[in-house]
């Protein structure tokens, strides 16, 4: 029987929605105000889902403490109060969407936990925005 646990987080970064291959004016155009170049920001909200089966020993599918300790290390020590563009590694050659950053997000927490659990990203970009990955 599998059961899901997830945490909740909490950052603040800026980013600038943008194509290089495409001129000032299409990148207005699809992007509007999120193509500022002088950046914008959001304060993102991270939903952090993990399934499977129950530890007989400890009542536990994943000891939260480390969940929350493993998001600190590998996302909001990364993410928070950055610029997305300019100070990561993972969105100098990828758009920083809601879409992109969740992936990102799910790939490096994937390389961090054991396969047996499912993991799920959902990330909130405002309060009426958010994207999930994987989508079901």
């Amino acid at each position: 029987m599998k059961i899901s646990v997830s945490r909740k987080e909490h950052f603040n970064a800026a980013h600038r929605l943008f194509n290089p291959n495409w001129n000032d004016a299409k990148n207005e155009e699809v992007f509007g105000k999120c193509n500022n170049p002088n950046y914008h920001g959001h304060n993102y909200e991270l939903i952090v889902t993990l399934t499977g089966e129950i530890d007989k020993e400890t009542g536990y599918v994943y000891d939260m403490k480390l969940l929350s300790d493993l998001i600190k290390a590998e996302v909001l020590d990364k993410f928070d109060h950055k610029n997305l563009n300019l100070d990561t590694i993972y969105f100098k050659d990828l758009n920083p969407t809601a879409e992109n950053i969740a992936i990102v997000i799910w790939q490096i927490l994937r390389e961090k936990l054991d396969p047996k659990f499912d993991l799920k990203v959902k990330l909130y970009e405002t309060e009426r925005n958010y994207v999930e990955y994987p989508a079901n």
